[in-house]
Formats: C-alpha cells, sequence, structure tokens
C-alpha cells in the first residue's frame, strides 16, 4: 500500500512506520527494525514511547487503543497493530 502527501514521494506503510522509530526514538537510517524491542533498544523508553505513538497515529491518520498502546513492544509488533486499522505490509 503506498500512501501520497502533497510534494512527498510515495511511501510504503513499512517506510512511513520506520520513519516514525526513526524520528520519535532517535534511531539511525540503517537500523536493523527487526531487533527494535521496548526497554532494549536504546532511547526507547516511556517518553519516547508516547513519542513514538503520536508518530505513528498521525502518520497513518488512525487512533491506537490504550490495549494496543501498551502491546507496542517492538517494530514487529507495531507493524502488526497498524496492519488491524487496514494498512499492508509486504513479507
Amino acid at each position: 500500500m503506498f500512501f501520497i502527501r502533497k510534494g512527498e514521494p510515495s511511501l510504503t506503510a513499512e517506510q512511513k512506520l520506520k520513519e516514525a522509530f526513526i524520528q520519535a526514538i532517535g534511531l539511525p537510517a540503517d537500523t536493523d527494525f527487526s531487533t527494535v524491542r521496548y526497554g532494549v533498544t536504546k532511547n526507547w523508553d516511556s517518553v519516547a514511547h508516547m513519542q513514538l505513538i503520536a508518530e505513528i497515529e498521525n502518520s497513518f491518520d488512525i487512533m491506537l487503543g490504550t490495549e494496543q498502546v501498551i502491546a507496542m513492544s517492538s517494530f514487529e509488533k507495531a507493524k502488526e497493530l497498524i496492519a488491524s486499522h487496514g494498512f499492508e505490509f509486504t513479507a
């Protein structure tokens, strides 16, 4: 699935999610996102977690429920939760 914003190139859902993680947690672009986990990944603390939630909600124009916010413990889990809002991630 591709998303187009005026003046921006098309991004896949995975690219948008990676960008949200980069912005909120301060990860380098070359991060192995399959290893990104709350409490393990440097700088992903409770404050960064809430910044990440805000970035994701703004990027995907969705509202995450309390249970989803609590359950988001890794990049892979974030993909699963966002997919539940109708977004597609390719394997």
